[in-house]
């Protein structure tokens, strides 16, 4: 595959100093680079922004987009607020503990611990209202293959039904076998 990794993803935020500053606080993720311009180089609109980019660790970077002659943001009304996130996996569930108590210590809400029964996860928001998730995987090699062996029979029976195929069941009885 020529594609060796995701460059950077980018969000909207409204202040670029406070999520720069949120991100290292919460996520322990360092500030690595800030491009300002003028100039929109790829439609050259005359649209000043203030691009800052987040060390998300293993060579993955969280970038932000401050715009300030834009409307305020918003979201899609048309797609439920659990599903656009951003998830982050992490090494242990001590640390999901010790980032809990980070921002709960700090009056922001956490949900969670949501066990997918391969992760356990927590879901919570940033200062820009973007929905994060930090997960730690607890899933099993054996796990892994069986829902590998059922993915492509899953997804077509989905496109034909648009309905939850059951094939991966056992995920939500906890009955693997």
């Amino acid at each position: 595959m020529p594609i060796e990794q995701i460059h950077h993803v980018a969000y909207r935020c409204k202040n670029a100093k406070e999520t720069v500053e949120w991100y290292g606080k919460y996520l322990d993720m360092d500030f690595v680079l800030a491009i300002a311009e003028d100039q929109v180089p790829s439609t050259k609109a005359p649209d000043p922004y203030m691009h800052i980019f987040l060390d998300a660790g293993n060579g993955n970077v969280l970038a932000f987009f401050e715009i300030p002659n834009s409307p305020e943001m918003g979201r899609d009304p048309n797609t439920p607020d659990w599903v656009q996130h951003l998830a982050f996996r992490v090494d242990s569930m001590d640390y999901i503990e010790k980032v809990r108590a980070r921002l709960e210590a700090d009056g922001i809400e956490v949900l969670g611990v949501t066990d997918h029964t391969i992760f356990e996860s927590i879901y919570f928001r940033d200062p820009n209202g973007h929905r994060l998730e930090l997960a730690v995987n607890t899933g099993t090699p054996e796990m892994s293959k069986k829902l590998d062996d059922v993915k492509w029979e899953m997804l077509e029976e989905w496109d034909k039904t648009k309905k939850a195929p059951k094939q991966a069941q056992w995920m939500h009885t906890k009955e693997f076998g």
